[in-house]
């Protein structure tokens, strides 16, 4: 009986020590969807094990992390009685948590992680990552108990390599901080007027000539000044590979992006059949909508496209294949009598209509391969450029069913178009979303405060919503440095928007998580926004 009591008197102190935090103010970034403190503080030191379970590579990493920020060699164990960093399969827990959701349980003698997948204990153990507290070589982590799960499940950064190269190196340090920040989707634009990025074994003149260029313009748009360097660069298959696991590893999916039939000069500088004047052109050195347009009147044309999906594909395990399509000037498709017959015997009323025709063409494609297209929301024939006239906007044909919109410009109401024609959109308008906008256009606060489901979308449609994506344009960012600090802090921003519920989200609070990146990028010599 004396047993029995002292465990209910245990067990009682424990529920009345337990309380949930105000605000879910914690400081974890993206804010855990729910959070206990608990009494007592567990002590990490080079003795405590990490019992692995079926978790092993989340169990290197953990490692890995913990010996890099601390010096700490934590030996990895099938048990332990105490002391010890428990990660465990529950299957079960799928229901609650979903695939991404996690439970973190930190006490005094042990800390347990558990979850449905391994991308939840993965995600768990980025959490237990920001909760240490060090003074001096005592590193602590205060007793909570969280149970955590996304909002969204697409939270992406995209980085435009297509106008200036940045490298391995640099895409992984990407991956790790996007890690950290449990975002998922690894957007990688690849190609573009200003640069090929890829390999592609059946067409090497791709990278050969396509993945080089002369000269740069720089300043603003409308300057006539350029850099009068040569600027070159692209990943061959073998270091896409190695890239597309390190990031797997990371439990990010890496989401090629190929332009078409827009954005598409690097290609047509090599091989000059694909554009509609078959006129030989240099890559191009300046920025902006300028260029010739894949012809997709041409067979020949649409075989080299699919050629390049099919190396795609083979390459990349995503699920998903982006192809762009924005911003395609219509003026060389109207000035071509072969594109003009072309229309005319399809029955296509417009430039757009034939957009949308090729479109649907490039997704059957990708269908019978068991891949899902996305692109940017002309992919549905909107109106969005001053340069394109009205009368070429004129829709008969209907896009592609199961094509993802990626919305990026345009009245809001085209996402509630969108999504009551039945696709699945990600939100990633450009006002709010753009990591090449200066933060006086975009401040911090406003990054964090954007919320991928616009305001006044009936709940119905809500589902629909897949997440939200930032993007990391290039134009005007020739070097890692000038790219980090337009990347951070704001990225940590848009992690919160796509993980936590709208509720749970703080500003306050999430300056004062962001202490704990501020260290680390400081400590990592990455030159963030102060």
């Amino acid at each position: 009986m004396s047993k029995l009591r002292s465990t209910l008197a245990g067990a009682l102190l424990l529920l009345l020590s337990a309380r949930t935090t105000p605000g879910h103010a914690i400081n974890i970034i993206p804010q855990p969807s729910e959070v206990k403190t608990l009494t007592g503080t567990f002590t990490l030191s080079g003795a405590t094990a990490i019992i692995v379970g079926k978790s092993a590579g989340e169990a290197n990493l953990l490692a890995q992390a913990l010996q890099e920020s601390y010096s700490l060699a934590l030996p990895l164990k099938p048990s332990a009685k105490n002391n010890y960093i428990r990660l465990t399969l529950n299957p079960s827990l799928k229901k609650e948590l979903g695939e991404e959701g996690y439970q973190l349980q930190v006490s005094p003698d042990h800390v347990d992680i558990t979850a449905a997948t391994n991308t939840g204990i993965f995600y768990g153990t980025q959490s237990l990552r920001q909760l240490i507290a060090t003074s001096g070589n005592v590193h602590t982590i205060n007793a909570v108990a969280i149970k955590d799960k996304p909002r969204f499940g697409w939270r992406a950064f995209m980085l435009d390599e297509g106008r200036y190269f940045k490298g391995g190196e640099t895409v992984k340090r990407l991956l790790d901080e996007m890690a950290l920040l449990k975002m998922n989707v690894f957007h990688w634009h690849l190609t573009d007027d200003q640069g090929w990025r890829i390999e592609i074994k059946k067409y090497p003149l791709l990278t050969q000539v396509g993945g080089k260029r002369d000269s740069t313009q720089i300043g603003t748009w409308n300057s006539k000044v350029f850099d009068g360097k040569v600027h070159e660069g692209y990943y061959t298959q073998e270091q896409i590979r190695e890239i597309i696991k390190y990031a797997a590893d990371r439990h990010i999916t890496v989401v090629p992006e190929i332009e078409m039939p827009g954005h598409s000069s690097a290609a047509i500088a090599a091989y000059p059949w694909l554009g509609t004047t078959h006129q030989a052109i240099k890559v191009p050195t300046s920025f902006g909508v300028h260029y010739d347009v894949f012809n997709v009147s041409d067979p020949k044309v649409i075989a080299f496209l699919q050629d390049v999906l099919q190396e795609v594909i083979t390459l990349f395990p995503s699920k998903v294949i982006h192809i762009g399509s924005d911003e395609v000037r219509y003026d060389q498709w109207k000035a071509d009598p072969g594109v003009n017959a072309y229309m005319k015997a399809h029955h296509l009323s417009s430039p757009a209509d034939l957009q949308i025709a090729f479109t649907n063409s490039i997704s059957n494609y990708l269908a019978g391969k068991n891949r899902r297209m996305t692109g940017w929301n002309e992919i549905m024939g909107s109106k969005l450029h001053e340069y394109t006239d009205s009368k070429d906007n004129t829709v008969t044909e209907k896009l592609a069913p199961g094509t993802i919109v990626q919305f990026w410009k345009g009245d809001l109401k085209l996402i509630n178009d969108a999504v009551s024609k039945g696709y699945d959109v990600v939100n990633s308008y450009h006002a709010l979303t753009y990591l090449d906008y200066s933060y006086q256009d975009i401040s911090l606060e406003k990054a964090y405060n954007f919320d991928p489901i616009p305001a006044g979308l009936d709940p119905k449609y809500h589902a629909q919503i897949l997440g939200t994506g930032c993007q990391m344009w290039g134009e005007w960012i020739p070097d890692v440095k000038s790219m980090n600090r337009q990347v951070f802090p704001r990225l940590a921003a848009y992690a919160e928007d796509g993980w936590s519920q709208t509720a749970n989200k703080n500003f306050t609070q999430f300056q004062q998580a962001l202490q704990y990146f501020y260290t680390r990028w400081d400590k990592a010599a990455i030159g963030y926004n102060k």
